[in-house]
């Protein structure tokens, strides 16, 4: 008898010790599996995590009801910023936002969450998504300290399969281990998951309509002037000769992306103009699309002028600018806003000169002079439709023009903050700020048609798209 129950305790621990092998043969396959890759140091100033979706399922899987969460461990108190820089898929078709845990670990305290809308397609059964090249950074440009990372892998530098990568389908966790989950976890069996595991944290979105056709967006969530994703978006950091303003002054060093409470999305594009009131030391600042076909439609970006200087003394013809404009041809065409707080050129500030042009070489214009104070936030907004533009400000309509000086050919979009002379000496920055932009190629739209159209991109967490067709 005694070695009767010796046996039967043999067998069972022998069970228990096969059992998780037993259960990973019979367990149905998971229905998406989650490659990954490192594409930054575990010490960087922007971790640069790759992900691919597989669909391992029978069944086409549309890539709006997929959710991926890649998690971290935050450095300090900081906010986090994400974008995309390269996606098989369009980054203009992913959403992205970071998210405390409701029950942080030692190596995850928060995650980076990955969404796509309906424009994103879908997987047949074996496909994969291509590669999703994404940034996590902080704004405050502090390095990020990777090793604690849950999901980081400084030896994965080509594609794996990686289960401290989560992904969701339709609500429902489908792959790999929740930080949060029990202890020896496995993560998701069967081929539904454990749903209740996916409302942890935050909920899982649903799917989301793909974004209108012919619109550009973005809210300048950028690591600095260097970003590769700036690039990939069709920006511009100009660092060529030329004017306006102080000749050959341009440069990268007054282009930034702080953090800003006061603006939605919490980051902004800063560009500064600094001089201690010689060429030598000038330097003036510019960020320009390139790539992008903008003619009619509306063109709208929220800005923050300064009538003082950041640091150093008042007095400046500083000129702080949102315009588009086409190459020097027969066919030039140019829309300006541009701000003096201090005047210049003869007439005395604060003032904004709406100007619409229709010859750079002879000075062909027409312009509105609107003599106030516009310090703070503003929404600018330009309307092209029908052969008439039109210039507003908060919804203020200021100035329309119309035959000759109605564009007629496409233009890049252009800000910039430069100095018009240097009237003295002694060292001062001035700062203008851009909380985002946004264009619509198809209609003039009102300010609360523009604000809508911004409200729900910031609602589906959308930090940049790009619909225009390209020609």
């Amino acid at each position: 008898m005694f070695k009767t129950w010796l046996l039967v305790i043999a067998v069972t621990a022998g069970g228990l010790a096969l059992y998780p092998e037993w259960r990973a043969a019979h367990q149905a396959p998971p229905q998406l599996t989650v490659r990954y890759k490192a594409g930054s140091p575990a010490t960087a100033a922007v971790a640069q995590p790759w992900l691919e979706v597989v669909n391992t399922s029978k069944k086409r899987v549309r890539l709006s009801d997929v959710a991926i969460r890649y998690y971290f461990t935050g450095d300090g108190t900081s906010s986090y910023a994400f974008n995309c820089v390269k996606a098989a898929v369009g980054c203009s078709n992913i959403a992205g936002e970071t998210v405390a845990l409701a029950d942080p670990t030692a190596t995850a305290d928060r995650y980076l969450q990955i969404s796509f809308t309906t424009g994103a397609g879908s997987l047949a059964p074996g496909a994969k998504s291509g590669a999703i090249g994404l940034q996590l950074y902080r704004p405050d440009g502090r390095k990020l300290d990777q090793l604690d990372d849950r999901s980081f892998n400084a030896a994965d530098t080509t594609f794996q399969a990686s289960r401290k990568v989560t992904a969701y389908l339709r609500g429902a966790h489908v792959w790999g281990d929740e930080p949060t989950g029990p202890a020896g976890s496995t993560g998701p069996t069967g081929s539904t998951g454990h749903a209740a595991a996916s409302a942890r944290g935050s909920s899982v979105p649903r799917s989301k309509p793909a974004h209108p056709r012919g619109i550009v967006f973005d809210d300048f969530h950028y690591s600095g002037p260097d970003d590769p994703a700036l690039h990939a978006h069709g920006w511009l950091v100009r660092t060529s000769p030329g004017g306006p303003g102080i000749h050959d002054t341009w440069s990268a060093a007054g282009v930034s992306f702080p953090a800003e409470k006061t603006a939605a999305g919490g980051q902004v594009l800063q560009l500064r103009a600094s001089t201690d009131g010689t060429r030598a030391s000038t330097k003036q600042a510019e960020v320009q699309s390139s790539g992008t076909d903008f003619l009619t439609g509306t063109y709208a970006a929220r800005i923050y002028f300064n009538d003082k200087p950041t640091s150093g003394r008042n007095g400046d013809h500083v000129n702080e600018s949102f315009y588009t404009i086409s190459p020097n041809n027969s066919r030039y065409s140019e829309l300006d806003n541009e701000y003096m707080p201090n005047g210049g050129w003869g007439a005395p500030g604060p003032k904004l000169d709406t100007t619409s042009w229709y010859s750079a070489d002879t000075g062909d214009r027409v312009t509105h002079k609107l003599v106030s104070s516009l310090q703070g936030w503003h929404t600018m907004v330009i309307t092209a439709v029908h052969g008439v533009a039109t210039y507003s400000v908060d919804g203020h309509k200021l100035f329309s023009s119309g035959g000759k000086y109605f564009p007629r050919q496409n233009m890049s979009i252009n800000f910039n903050t430069w100095f018009v002379d240097l009237p003295f000496t002694g060292p001062r920055a001035w700062d203008m700020r851009v909380n985002w932009f946004y264009y619509n190629a198809d209609k003039a739209q009102s300010l609360t048609e523009v604000h809508k159209a911004v409200d729900d991109l910031y609602d589906s967490r959308t930090h940049y798209v790009n619909t225009v067709p390209k020609h």
